[in-house]
């Protein structure tokens, strides 16, 4: 894949997630105001797997507008956020300065990530719909070994891969493996607000769990496990169903397939 080609696609996609940030901020999916409230964005999954990080430096990569990354400094990790969208870090800095939680924000393609930033971090953190956009999973796990401290912790929790599979009606359609030429979706709406008058065009590509846990293991990390989970936390999809403990399933209950997974790392000196 040519320099051009990928520019053209990551242009497309930052464009996508700059008008993404003002329907999201409003959305009852991200819910701001109850962050302002003192609410936190983390679900049981990613508190419990990661655990204790008070006094941890921590780097969120693909952060957004950063509810996540200040959820983390409040239980008293020392955060970084890295994102590509101009309007995300701009929001996120406002809401670090506004509800006085400390936190850095940098805007920046991740590939362009180690250009604008020279610490390592005892925990590299990423979560829920960021590595659909990504076009090289390899180079990405060589960016997550070089931030992490020796010794330090990579974690992700990530909408599984078999998800891409599904259509609008939540039939089987795509390719469950990789191609290096990304799928082009068109569309309106949003997934956080379906009904927004909001036209989009993004390119996206597909990995596979060995693909992600492969880059893992290209970079020298060591795998403390690898979790999949039947649902989503998530109303992201028309598909998806809500069912009595809270979280969300496919609505056809004779399919029984993972809906996300995570993984711990981490990288041993």
């Amino acid at each position: 894949m040519n320099s051009d080609s990928l520019r053209e696609y990551f242009d497309t996609n930052r464009k996508l997630w700059n008008g993404l940030v003002s329907i999201n901020k409003k959305s009852k999916m991200y819910d701001l105001d109850g962050f302002k409230k003192g609410k936190s964005s983390l679900n049981f999954i990613e508190l419990e797997e990661l655990g204790d990080v008070a006094e941890k430096s921590l780097l969120h990569l693909q952060c957004h507008f950063g509810m996540d990354t200040l959820s983390w400094a409040k239980l008293g990790a020392k955060v970084t956020g890295i994102d590509f969208s101009e309007e995300a870090i701009q929001l996120a800095r406002s809401l670090s300065k506004d509800l006085d939680i400390p936190g850095r924000f940098i805007q920046s393609n991740i590939y362009d990530s180690r250009d604008v930033l020279s610490e390592k971090f005892d925990i590299v953190y990423t979560s829920y719909g960021v590595l659909c956009w990504l076009p090289d999973l390899m180079e990405w796990g060589r960016i997550i070994s070089h931030f992490l401290k020796d010794n330090g912790i990579f974690y992700i929790v990530e909408f599984h891969p078999i998800r891409s599979m599904f259509d609008d009606e939540g039939k089987m359609k795509e390719s469950y493996f990789h191609s290096d030429k990304p799928i082009r979706y068109e569309g309106t709406g949003t997934y956080a607000d379906p009904s927004a008058p909001f036209h989009h065009v993004t390119y996206e590509w597909i990995h596979t769990l060995a693909d992600i846990v492969n880059s893992l293991v290209e970079a020298e990390l060591k795998i403390q496990f690898l979790h999949e989970f039947p649902f989503s936390m998530y109303d992201d999809c028309p598909w998806l169903e809500q069912r009595d403990d809270g979280l969300w399933y496919h609505k056809n209950r004779e399919i029984k397939a993972p809906m996300m997974f995570s993984i711990r790392a981490t990288k041993e000196r």
